[in-house]
């Protein structure tokens, strides 16, 4: 019976591994760096480099006053406004507001209130695009679907693997190098045990995140299927924070935003992140202030409500208060906070997301171990399992291999490269952006499957380390800006872009030249 159930068990960890591991490593390695989607974000935009950026204050009043002024000029009759604040010293001031027309868009200098030119704007998706494609592939509807779908193949692999290996925590101090199918094996287990909790918790938590898309049925059940239905879920999920409007009741002319900011500060503690009116220049106008946590002040709890102050515009007067202290909301709102938070790491220090960070790139690196080993394993076996068609299945697996684990990091690079070359004018640029990304992984499998196995690997390790380490030569020849510039001023944030970058570039190119070593050793690379 235990020798029945572990066949079975290794016969679908390996196959679905197999099958869901080449996309796998890509959803975890866009995931992966999806974690430092702000400072990939500002560092895709360029903004210029300002000397205070480590110690500076942010003038968040005066920021505010100007987009008040330009909106009530240019923006009234309008539905909504909506002012992104700067985050720091530098950065413009981001509006949106929308009329009868459509949604306007526009950004100002925060000092003089004046538009910022569109040339000056680099747009682009930042690191929002590896997040959507972490979670949709960029197909916004199938790809939710096929990612689902993964994510449960995924968890069978996982628990099928800890099934099939008995000795597995004494495999975890085992590590013989070079010795072909057996040093993978051992890489792969070292990998897979090192972030087992952390791998099953993802899987999970990523699931249950969008739990009533999967499962809508037992949501139908209770709410009903009508489109009306996940607003009444959510609307009972949420408590709505408590209505105090006599804490303050001003008379006389309509507040200015810098005083609602200072108001807002003092009654939650954070500073100010985004205003959104709704209907201004009403008589029911109403202006929420929401809060920007730190992340340089981890919160001790794994959910922290985002803070939020709404006011009434013609008076001030305060109407509602959301702190961030998670006893202000129902439990219900608490535990889809605390699943939401341990997946996309927003509790805790910058540190903690340096370890999610190196979680998912090994989690990564033990899916890439586990697709190679199926393939060398095959090879030196020899099997014709697929009669006269084996040697191309298995070619086209090998490309596979490729195309997921260093072609995806090719077209990341690209797409990296595709921000600092596309002409800043180009319409549609941040999807040309995203683009570029698709089209150049593209490529790699098309590359892939016309190179021969050894020559396919080393092309492409050889490409990708050149790319990431030439990434901060690029950036200071189209912007002037490199990692030197950014460690002067105390850009950590920017600077670290950099800095992983040149790190992963070292690492490919030893990774290169270990394979070349390998393949010397078997004979000429064919």
């Amino acid at each position: 019976m235990k020798g029945t159930l572990r066949r079975s068990m290794a016969w679908l960890h390996t196959w679905c591994g197999l099958v869901c591991g080449w996309v796998l490593c890509v959803i975890f390695l866009t995931g992966s760096l999806s974690v430092f989607r702000e400072p990939i974000t500002r560092w895709m935009e360029a903004q210029p480099i300002a000397a205070s950026d480590a110690t500076g204050s942010m003038d968040e009043g005066r920021a505010a006053a100007q987009a008040q002024r330009y909106l009530a000029l240019h923006g009234a009759g309008a539905r909504l406004w909506r002012v992104q604040l700067p985050a720091h010293p530098g950065e413009a001031v981001r509006l949106l507001w929308r009329d009868g027309s459509g949604i306007q868009q526009i950004a100002l200098d925060p000092a003089r209130g004046t538009p910022v030119s569109p040339a000056a704007l680099r747009q682009t998706e930042g690191g929002r695009h590896f997040m959507s494609f972490h979670y949709m592939l960029q197909l916004p509807l199938l790809g939710f679907w096929i990612v689902g779908a993964l994510t449960v193949g995924f968890l069978v692999a996982l628990v099928s693997g800890v099934v099939i290996h008995r000795r597995i925590f004494a495999d975890f101090f085992t590590f013989r190098p070079g010795i072909g199918p057996r040093s993978w094996l051992d890489a792969h287990n070292a990998a897979a045990v090192l972030t087992l909790p952390f791998l099953l918790m993802i899987a999970y938590t990523g699931l249950c995140i969008f739990a009533s898309s999967y499962m809508p049925w037992p949501l139908h059940a209770a709410y009903g299927a009508d489109d009306g239905a996940y607003a009444r879920f959510t609307s009972e999920l949420a408590s709505e924070p408590a209505v105090v409007g006599s804490l303050a009741q001003p008379t006389g002319p309509a507040p200015d935003w810098a005083g609602l900011l200072d108001q807002a500060r003092t009654l939650t503690g954070q500073p100010a992140q985004m205003l959104l009116v709704n209907a201004p220049g009403s008589a029911n106008a109403r202006v929420r202030i929401i809060g920007r946590a730190d992340p340089g002040q981890p919160s001790s709890n794994l959910f922290t409500p985002q803070a939020s102050v709404l006011f009434d515009a013609a008076s001030g007067a305060v109407l509602q208060i959301q702190r961030p202290d998670p006893a202000s909301v129902s439990m219900g709102a608490r535990i889809e906070g605390v699943i939401r938070s341990l997946h996309f790491a927003d509790f805790g220090s910058w540190g903690l997301r340096w370890v999610y960070f190196a979680s998912g790139l090994l989690g990564t690196a033990m899916m890439v171990a586990g697709t190679l080993l199926f393939s060398i394993k095959r090879r030196i076996k020899g099997q014709h399992e697929f009669g006269d068609a084996t040697r191309r299945f298995y070619h086209c697996v090998e490309a596979f291999n490729v195309a997921c684990s260093v072609g995806i990091g090719l077209a990341c690079c690209g797409y990296f490269y595709a921000n600092r070359l596309l002409p800043l004018e180009l319409a549609g640029r941040s999807q040309w952006e995203i683009r570029s990304f698709l089209l150049i992984w593209a490529a790699t499998l098309l590359h892939a499957l016309c190179r021969p196995r050894q020559r396919a690997w080393t092309e492409q390790l050889g490409l990708a380390a050149l790319l990431c380490l030439c990434l901060p030569l690029l950036n200071q020849w189209t912007t002037g800006q490199a990692l030197w510039h950014y460690a002067r001023v105390g850009d950590w944030q920017r600077a670290s872009v950099e800095a992983v970058s040149v790190g992963f570039g070292a690492l490919l190119a030893f990774a290169l030249v270990k394979l070349h070593r390998h393949y010397r050793r078997q004979g000429s690379v064919r």
